[in-house]
């Protein structure tokens, strides 16, 4: 049976939508909160791991207080040594990148060139809506999606971008047939959102400014429920990409 291997690097960050049409492909989740100590399962050739986001950055897998990242980039490794199916969203990606021999920079400000956090929603777009028929499957017009980084992805020599922002090019890549990454979130709910708003005060300040989180509360009243459908769209056809490329592939 095919499993969904959720990898959550923090409590806030789980699967939100993911997990909804993961059992509708016929997936079987299980959630690992790394975390909490929680120890990494054995992937097999026809699961799927989704990698999910966090506050801490690549920049830590040698830091002990995110203990468990060293031992969850070696699994990725392993995983992608095996050509399993894998999904990063945001810090996923980010790891995702490192190691397939890419980088993370700081967001700069084009006016000042500080460094900027992209948070809020904001659309994402085909970076070539004409010669690529497979990014035209998963991004047919602008997507609004929600944005949530400090840091922007150098990616490897072996991938392929496919979605861009206005204020960070590196939105959506993939590197084969199997591995993508996502820099946005398509997964959240508003339940999540307002547990993110909430616990991450510093963050969002150094984005958006004393008054981010109440721009951030009004932007999710706007936004969350409006772009659902399209949400959910997107999530299935990048399950669809996955599982028609798995099977093609034995």
């Amino acid at each position: 049976m095919k499993k969904l291997l959720v990898l959550q690097n923090i409590e806030r960050e789980g699967p939100g939508l993911f997990l909804t049409i993961a059992r509708e492909k016929g997936f079987i989740p299980e959630i690992y909160n790394l975390s909490l100590g929680e120890k990494l399962p054995e992937a097999k050739k026809d699961d799927l791991i989704l990698i999910m986001g966090g506050p801490m950055s690549v920049r830590d897998i040698n830091n002990e207080k995110y203990f468990w990242l060293r031992e969850e980039t070696d699994f990725l490794k392993r995983a992608i040594k095996n050509q399993i199916s894998i999904i990063g969203v945001c810090l996923g990606a980010q790891l995702l990148a490192h190691i397939l021999g890419g980088k993370i920079e700081r967001l700069k400000d084009e006016s000042n060139k500080g460094n900027k956090p992209e948070l809020g929603w904001s659309e994402i777009s085909s970076i070539d809506e004409k010669s690529n028929e497979e990014i035209n499957l998963l991004i047919k017009e602008p997507l609004k999606v929600l944005h949530w980084h400090g840091d922007r992805i150098i990616l490897p020599p072996q991938a392929e971008l496919l979605a861009s922002s206005d204020r960070c090019s590196e939105q959506l890549f993939k590197v084969g047939e199997f591995i993508y990454g996502l820099q946005f979130h398509v997964e959240t709910d508003g339940l999540m959102i307002d547990d993110w708003i909430k616990n991450d005060k510093k963050f969002i300040t150094s984005g958006l400014g004393k008054n981010g989180q109440k721009i951030l509360k009004r932007q999710c009243i706007e936004f969350e429920s409006n772009t659902l459908n399209k949400r959910v769209l997107f999530i299935n056809k990048l399950f669809d990409k996955i599982i028609l490329h798995k099977k093609t592939s034995i």
